[in-house]
C-alpha cells in the first residue's frame, strides 16, 4: 500500500515537471496549464482515482502556501491598501455569499437558504495560491498585485468562518446573527494573537540561538505549520495565524537572518511552493470523477446550467463591488480612485482554488441524524465547475484584457527609487573607504581602483536622477551594462569549465568558484 501511494506521489511530481515546462513553452501560466492537464488525465482509461482529502488542504498544503505569499508580501504595502483590501477579504465574501445563497435558492428545487449560505462561504474567496500564481506570468501595476495579494490572504479565513456557522445552521437548524458575529471576530482575533504569539517566539530563536542556514531554513518550514496547527487545536482561525506570523517574521527577517540563511531558505522555499502549487492544482483537475459519482439524480442540463449561471453571477458580483466599493472609499476616506481599468483588473481577478474544493469536501456525507446530507454532490460539482470557470476562462483571459485596456506596469516610480537606493549604498561605502582607509587609499592600487569604482557610481546615478543624460544611449546605459556583466561572468564560467577538463585544481575550489560565479549571475538576474 505504502509503496503504491509512493509510486502515485512520484508519478504526480514527474508529470508536474514535465507539464511545468510545456507551458513553459506554450506561454500558459502553469497553474491553469495542470488543472486542465488533471481534467484529461482523470479521463484516461484505467487511471488511478486520486481522492483530496479536505484534512490534507488544510493541514499539509494551506499552511506552507500562505505562509509563502505573507512572506512575500510587503507589510508596508499591505498596511497603506488596508482599507481596500478589508473591502474585498471582509465585505466581499459577506455580499457573496449572501448574493450566492438568494441565487442559490431561486435557481435550484427544493435548495434551502442555509445550503445557500454554505455554498456561498465554499465559493466567495478567491484563491491566494491561484491569484499570486497566475499573477506572475503578466505585468499588472503594483498597487493591484498589494490589493489582490492581500486580498487572497485575509479572504480564506473570513470565508472558511462563513462555511463554519453555515454548516452548523444546517446540521441544527439554529442560527443566530448576534453570537455568529461575535465568533467571527473572536475567531479571527484570537488566531492573529496566536500567530503573533509563536512569531515572537520564533523571532527570538532566529535572533539570539545558535542558529545555522539549515537550521534557519528548517524552522521556516515548520512555522506555518507550528501557528496553524496551534490556532486550530483551539477551534481559531489558523489562517489568521498563519498570515500574521508570516507577515511579521518577514518585516524583521533582515534582523533575524545571515546572508548565507537568506540564500539557503530561498532556494529550498522556491522548490518547496513549485511542488506544492503542482500537486494542488494537479490534483484539482483529478478530482472530476470523484465528483460525478453521486450526479445521477440531476440531469446534465441541469448541472452544467446552474453551474455557469452561479459562476457567471460569482463573477459579476466581483466587478460589480469593486467598482461600488472603490466608489464608496473615495467618498468616505477621501482616497484618491485607481484607474478604472486597474478596478476593472482587480474585479477580474478572482479566481478560486484548492481552498474552496477542499471546503466543498469536508461537508459531511450526513446530517447529525443520519440521513444523507442534502445535495452535498451538486455541492461539489457546482464549486468544481466555478474554479474551473474562473481559473481557467478568467485566468486565460487576462494577458488579452491588459492588451485590451493598455494596462502597463507602473515601474517608472520603482526605477527611481532602485535608482536612490543605489546612490545611497555607493555614498555610505564611499564615507567608510575615505574614513577608514585613507593610507591605502593613496599608496595601493587596489583600494584606489575600488574607491574610484564607487565615485563613477555616485557621478553616473546623480546624472541619471538630475535627468542630464537625455540621449538614447544613456537611457539604455543600465541594460546594456547588466548584458555586459552577465556575459563576463558566461566567459568566466567557461574558462572555469576548461580550467575543470584540466585535472590540475581540486573538484573543491572549482565547485567554490561556481558558486560564487552563480550568485553573481542570480544578482544580475533580479
Amino acid at each position: 500500500m505504502i509503496q503504491e501511494n509512493l509510486l502515485l506521489i512520484l508519478a504526480l511530481l514527474f508529470g508536474i515537471s514535465m507539464l511545468a515546462m510545456l507551458s513553459e513553452m506554450l506561454k500558459i501560466s502553469y497553474p491553469i496549464f495542470l488543472v486542465i492537464a488533471g481534467l484529461l488525465i482523470s479521463f484516461i482509461p484505467g487511471i488511478p482515482i486520486v481522492t483530496l482529502h479536505p484534512d490534507i488542504v488544510f493541514l499539509l498544503f494551506l499552511p506552507p502556501l500562505l505562509y509563502a505569499a505573507a512572506w512575500n508580501t510587503s507589510w508596508k504595502d499591505f498596511w497603506a491598501a488596508r482599507k481596500a483590501i478589508s473591502m474585498l477579504a471582509f465585505g466581499l465574501v459577506i455580499f457573496t455569499s449572501t448574493a450566492i445563497a438568494f441565487v442559490s435558492q431561486w435557481l435550484i428545487p427544493d435548495f434551502p437558504l442555509a445550503l445557500g449560505f454554505l455554498l456561498g462561504g465554499i465559493i466567495s474567496p478567491p484563491d491566494a495560491v491561484a491569484a499570486t500564481s497566475v499573477l506572475q506570468g503578466v505585468k499588472v501595476p503594483k498597487r493591484v498585485v498589494t490589493i489582490l495579494e492581500g486580498e487572497s490572504l485575509i479572504n480564506d479565513a473570513s470565508s472558511l468562518i462563513v462555511f463554519r456557522f453555515a454548516l452548523a445552521a444546517v446540521l441544527t437548524g439554529q442560527f443566530t446573527l448576534m453570537k455568529a458575529t461575535t465568533d467571527f471576530f473572536m475567531v479571527a482575533g484570537m488566531g492573529i494573537a496566536i500567530g503573533l504569539a509563536i512569531a515572537n517566539v520564533l523571532y527570538l530563536v532566529h535572533k539570539f540561538m545558535p542558529t545555522t542556514p539549515s537550521i534557519d531554513t528548517s524552522l521556516t518550514v515548520i512555522s506555518p505549520y507550528l501557528m496553524y496547527i496551534a490556532a486550530e487545536h483551539y477551534h481559531f482561525s489558523g489562517v489568521m495565524a498563519v498570515v500574521t506570523g508570516g507577515l511579521f517574521l518577514s518585516y524583521r527577517s533582515h534582523e533575524i537572518f545571515t546572508y548565507n540563511s537568506r540564500i539557503q531558505a530561498y532556494s529550498v522555499w522556491e522548490s518547496l511552493i513549485f511542488i506544492l502549487n503542482g500537486l494542488v492544482f494537479i490534483l484539482i483537475g483529478l478530482q472530476l470523477p470523484q465528483i460525478v459519482t453521486g450526479l445521477e439524480k440531476y440531469s446534465i442540463f441541469g448541472l452544467v446550467f446552474y453551474s455557469l449561471i452561479i459562476s457567471v453571477v460569482t463573477v459579476v458580483i466581483r466587478v460589480v463591488w469593486v467598482f461600488s466599493g472603490a466608489f464608496l472609499s473615495s467618498l468616505m476616506y477621501k482616497e484618491k480612485r485607481l484607474k478604472w481599468e486597474n478596478e476593472f483588473l482587480i474585479g477580474w481577478s478572482g479566481m478560486r482554488g484548492v481552498v474552496s474544493l477542499a471546503s466543498a469536501l469536508a461537508v459531511p456525507l450526513t446530517l447529525s441524524n443520519g440521513i444523507a446530507f442534502p445535495h452535498r454532490d451538486l455541492l461539489l460539482f457546482i464549486t468544481f465547475v466555478v474554479i474551473l470557470f474562473t481559473l481557467v476562462f478568467q485566468g486565460l483571459s487576462l494577458s488579452p484584457i491588459l492588451k485590451w485596456l493598455k494596462i502597463k506596469e507602473d515601474d517608472n516610480e520603482e526605477i527611481e527609487h532602485e535608482i536612490i537606493i543605489r546612490l545611497r549604498m555607493a555614498e555610505a561605502a564611499l564615507s567608510h573607504l575615505q574614513s577608514n582607509y585613507m593610507d591605502e587609499l593613496s599608496s595601493i592600487d587596489a583600494y584606489t581602483r575600488i574607491k574610484e569604482r564607487y565615485e563613477r557610481m555616485v557621478d553616473i546615478t546623480n546624472r541619471k536622477l538630475k535627468k542630464e543624460e537625455k540621449d538614447a544611449a544613456a537611457a539604455l546605459f543600465l541594460p546594456r551594462y547588466r548584458r555586459m556583466l552577465l556575459e563576463l561572468v558566461a566567459v568566466r564560467r567557461s574558462e572555469l569549465h576548461k580550467l575543470r577538463t584540466e585535472k590540475r585544481y581540486s573538484d573543491e575550489i572549482i565547485r567554490n568558484k561556481e558558486y560564487e560565479l552563480d550568485l553573481e549571475e542570480a544578482r544580475l538576474n533580479e
